[in-house]
């Protein structure tokens, strides 16, 4: 039942995003927003590059190898959920509608259910998790 609520979860997140891109509200011309979309890309490219070759999967449960805690795992737990949760909400100040809004809280609520999926198979999988996951805040540093 998790795996498939993960995958729903995953689903909804790359429509709202691609939603955004191709109804022409993911990109600003607005420096500011221009500038957290970098940082969110950012984040994700430096979150991807933690892995280790073989390990990155985009199924909620964990593939093979030792629990990530490094690059920007040693700061967010959930560090490319972040990204696309940035992506989303910036895309939405440079773009504020209605029904951008709807996407952007869409897929926050789905990517929230996600990272507690992700976060149980963790759980399951690494012994150290719930001492990680008590140090570590799931998608901003030290706040959340």
């Amino acid at each position: 039942m998790l795996k498939t609520i993960s995958k729903f979860a995953l689903i909804v997140t790359v429509a709202a995003i691609l939603y955004l891109l191709l109804s022409g509200n993911l990109i600003s011309r607005s420096p500011l927003v221009i500038s957290v979309q970098i940082l969110a890309v950012g984040l994700s490219v430096w979150a991807r590059q933690s892995f280790q070759s073989g390990q990155f999967s985009i199924h909620a449960e964990p593939g093979a190898g030792p629990l990530l805690a490094s690059g920007a795992y040693r700061f967010i737990r959930h560090p490319m959920y972040a990204a696309a949760l940035l992506l989303v909400w910036s895309s939405l100040l440079g773009h504020l509608s209605p029904l951008n809004l709807l996407v952007c809280i869409i897929a926050s609520a789905v990517t929230s259910i996600r990272i507690i999926t992700e976060d149980q198979f963790l759980l399951a999988q690494f012994p150290g998790y719930a001492e990680y996951a008590r140090t570590t805040k799931r998608i901003i540093p030290f706040v959340i």
